[in-house]
């Protein structure tokens, strides 16, 4: 197939400048490949949807190769087996909810879980059906609150998600394994540099989960790793907590005045003026610092709640969310604190949070607040705060929560060294499901002794229309994008340099022999336009290997470029077909 850049629909090359927040959102603006159509959601333009198409293609094949098959669901579905599941309030404002013209409830897909379970409860009712994996490569909708960073976290975006259902647990586990496999071949194959973290299921449910993170600094996800090997989510990352602490000489609670100490820094400066310590200067790691939050739930009640950490770490949003999902969280406002009169802005303490204390407020804190640990806290009265309140002593909490931040240096929890802080872009995430979907909506079959059982499921997804971003993000330099040469638009970008008739001719020749030959060629054959433009737009496209007919056409060669490595060769005329057919069919074989 032959391209001609002189009838493509590539009006936004270099032309539109682009606000964007991430490098991929600009180039592919730039470069032609996207354009929006409304926040959050994009159209494909020629260019962009064959990069697209390839993407989909390597996951088909690699799905394929484990005995995945592929179906396809409406993204319009009714009301009902969400509603089932408890989804349809679970999921809350990130939902397309919309009603048709007879008042019948309906929503845009944003995953697909119980239509894949209802599927095979319909056609299939014994264990000799099983196991079975099926998948489908569609468009997702989500109402995202805060689209950003272009194709990276839109409000519609393409997803392959696929289902596995087996008889038994060690039936899931073989088939979470070979998906598992399925995604390092799949990202190994888009080029992408990724590392798989541990990971919390949220919403989903389930119990074993992983991420397919690509490494970059754009990324919105932050996880850890460690020189042992260790690597998660920060969602996932769990405490090392430490041994209760002996108390017996630590004096009895006592409050004490701390005028305009609002914050821990006011604090630990007032502590090292007012009350200096013998053996060191306080610090904020000895306060304790109360968050009150309140919880917004499914049914759209609100709930208050009160997060302990120590005072030299900040509440982190983002595991907080995951730990009280599926409630999701919102701001303790003035007119909440004008409803708990008790609570002192500012001077929050353990003396009034709890839910069997004054406030009925439920305390939760950081598990670093072990039994016989000592604290400098609020005392629930203004300018006022308690000095050596000892947990397990003089306050029980109603629990603890992973809510406080990680932090570089903080040790792996499995012990394998210090912990690291890096960014990524979620590409794929596996769950071991288990029997929750399958439990709601009634998904049993025959077992070998006639007795019905219900399936176990998991559930695996790759982030289609966001991995053309995120293989940019990883495969980019000043001038442009570089595509790895399996997801790239096509194979050669030919262009034609000069104002010469024969030049041209000698192109168009060329073009077509390689058409002939099996290679993808986007040809430049636009004429009034000089060779600089056409250089830099090459370079913007990332097109992996670009030819050049221009000056050497009088020596009877051509130019070569490597858009990655910068090498360029000049190779005869006459046997550039072959040379670049070798060149662009050195593709890995599928799985």
């Amino acid at each position: 197939m032959v391209m001609r850049m002189s009838t493509l629909f590539l009006r936004t090359l270099r032309e539109d400048p682009v606000d964007a927040e991430v490098v991929s959102h600009k180039l592919l603006v730039r470069a032609g490949y996207v354009r929006r159509a409304a926040p959050g959601i994009y159209s494909w333009l020629p260019l962009g949807y064959r990069v697209l198409r390839n993407v989909e293609k390597i996951v088909r094949e690699e799905m394929d190769a484990i005995g995945a098959q592929e179906v396809h669901f409406p993204a319009l579905l009714p009301r009902e087996p969400y509603e089932a599941t408890n989804r349809w309030e679970e999921y809350g404002d990130t939902l397309f909810r919309l009603q048709d013209r007879k008042k019948v409830d309906y929503l845009l897909g944003p995953t697909h879980e119980e239509m894949f379970t209802l599927l095979v409860k319909d056609l299939y009712s014994s264990y000799k059906d099983l196991p079975l994996s099926l998948y489908q490569i569609q468009t997702k909708y989500r109402d995202e609150a805060r689209p950003r960073a272009g194709i990276l976290r839109g409000r519609e975006f393409v997803m392959k998600d696929s289902y596995s259902f087996d008889v038994s647990d060690d039936g899931l586990t073989r088939s979470y394994n070979a998906h598992r496999e399925a995604y390092i071949k799949i990202f190994d194959r888009l080029g992408l540099d990724y590392v798989i973290v541990a990971a919390m299921s949220g919403a989903m449910g389930g119990s074993a989960s992983e991420e397919f993170l690509a490494n970059a600094a754009s990324g919105e996800d932050t996880y850890v790793r460690s020189a042992g090997g260790y690597a998660a989510n920060v969602e996932a990352v769990r405490t090392l907590v430490p041994d209760p602490v002996p108390y017996d000489d630590v004096p009895a609670a006592h409050v004490e005045d701390t005028p305009d100490t609002p914050t821990i820094d006011t604090l630990v400066d007032h502590l090292n003026q007012r009350f200096p310590r013998p053996d060191r200067p306080w610090s904020a790691a000895d306060t304790l610092k109360n968050v009150l939050v309140m919880l917004k739930l499914p049914d759209g009640s609100r709930e208050p709640l009160a997060v302990g950490v120590p005072g030299d770490r900040g509440v982190d949003e983002k595991r907080l969310q995951a730990q009280v999902e599926p409630a999701e969280l919102d701001a303790f406002t003035d007119a909440d604190f004008a409803a708990y009169p008790m609570l002192a802005k500012g001077y929050i303490g353990p003396g009034v949070l709890g839910e069997k204390d004054t406030s009925g407020i439920r305390f939760l804190v950081d598990p670093r607040v072990v039994e016989g640990t000592r604290w400098v806290t609020g005392a629930d009265a203004p300018g006022k705060h308690v000095l050596d309140l000892v947990a397990g002593r003089d306050f029980t909490p109603d629990g603890t929560i992973e809510a406080a931040e990680i932090r570089e240096g903080d040790p792996a929890p499995d012990g394998s060294g210090p912990l690291e802080l890096a960014r990524g872009i979620e590409m794929g995430h596996i769950f071991q499901l288990g029997r929750k979907y399958a439990e709601s909506l009634g998904l049993q079959v025959l077992d070998e002794n006639g007795k019905l059982v219900t399936v176990t499921m998991g559930s695996y997804g790759v982030g289609v229309s966001r991995a053309v971003a995120a293989i940019i993000e990883n495969s980019h330099d000043d001038a442009g994008i570089i595509w790895p040469r399996e997801v790239a638009p096509a194979d050669i970008h030919l262009i034609a340099t000069g104002k010469d008739d024969a030049v041209f001719a000698a192109a168009g020749q060329l073009a077509s022999d390689l058409e002939a030959a099996g290679v993808e060629v986007l040809y430049d054959d636009r004429r009034g336009v000089s060779p600089g433009v056409k250089f830099k737009d090459s370079e913007l496209i990332g097109v992996p290997t670009i030819v050049v007919v221009g000056r050497g056409l009088a020596d009877g060669v051509v130019e070569v470029k490597d858009r990655r490595s910068g090498e360029r060769t000049d190779v005869a005329l006459a046997q550039a077909v072959g040379h670049l057919r070798a060149l662009t069919t050195s593709r890995p074989e599928p799985s």
